[in-house]
């Protein structure tokens, strides 16, 4: 597809929150005979590229699953120097994201940062917060079970403190006490690399999503593929376990 592939959107049916499990760098990498690191490298490149297309297209929300709680297990080197890529993104991205109007936004045990990574994470979200064009919403160190885990725990807490009578626990007062607080569930989650798997990856809140798996890996997916996913996503008849009117 050429770059006004976007053109053959019906813009009344754009994905308000599009979510990404961004697949496939180390593979990427491997088929090159290179460095994981390298596949990283471009990985991150594809993320500036699929950023803009988003804010272009006019999605309001696209969750990136950047770095989950398990990748802190992978080889101390790599685990580095994806903090290096990290860093490098937030320093580069700032004036993008403003110039953009795009507000970063994280999601995850953030806690866990390096503290120069968190410090820049959290300067970089304090000088996009005002921005309302569109959320880039960027999931490090995260992982969902976790997330329910600790919503479970805010509200047993607050139960027991009798701030919330037990009864009243519905959907909405678990969704509040998600990191996702305040954001739409996400319309459609993508998949990159072929794998069919979800990788404990926003597991509450993607109930009712749409999925799409792509063989494509990440340092290899664009403009053009993204539209495609875009245009079978307009063609799906979102029911949400009701039955089609006829």
């Amino acid at each position: 597809m050429n770059s006004n592939s976007s053109s053959t959107l019906d813009i009344t049916k754009i994905p308000s929150h599009v979510a990404i499990i961004m697949d496939g760098n180390g593979r990427w990498a491997k088929k090159r005979l290179a460095n994981r690191i390298k596949g990283h490298e471009q990985g991150l490149e594809v993320v500036r590229n699929i950023v803009r297309v988003c804010r272009e297209i006019g999605i309001s929300i696209l969750t990136l699953y950047a770095f989950s709680t398990e990748n802190w297990q992978r080889p101390k080197l790599e685990v580095v120097a994806l903090m290096a890529i990290l860093k490098r993104f937030l320093k580069s991205e700032l004036r993008e994201m403003q110039d953009n109007n795009i507000r970063l936004n994280a999601i995850g045990q953030t806690e866990r940062l390096p503290e120069d990574v968190r410090e820049l994470l959290y300067e970089t979200m304090a000088m996009t917060e005002k921005n309302d064009g569109m959320v880039l919403n960027l999931a490090l160190s995260y992982g969902a079970r976790s997330e329910i885990v600790r919503a479970v725990q805010a509200i047993a807490a607050k139960a027991k403190a009798g701030v919330i009578d037990p009864d009243s626990i519905t959907p909405e007062v678990v969704s509040d006490h998600l990191y996702t607080k305040g954001m739409t569930d996400p319309d459609l989650v993508i998949r990159t690399s072929g794998e069919m798997r979800i990788s404990n990856f926003l597991l509450w809140q993607i109930a009712y999503s749409e999925i799409f798996v792509t063989k494509t890996l990440w340092p290899d997916f664009n403009r053009g593929e993204l539209v495609t996913i875009l245009e079978d996503y307009q063609g799906r008849e979102r029911r949400f376990g009701k039955v089609r009117e006829e």
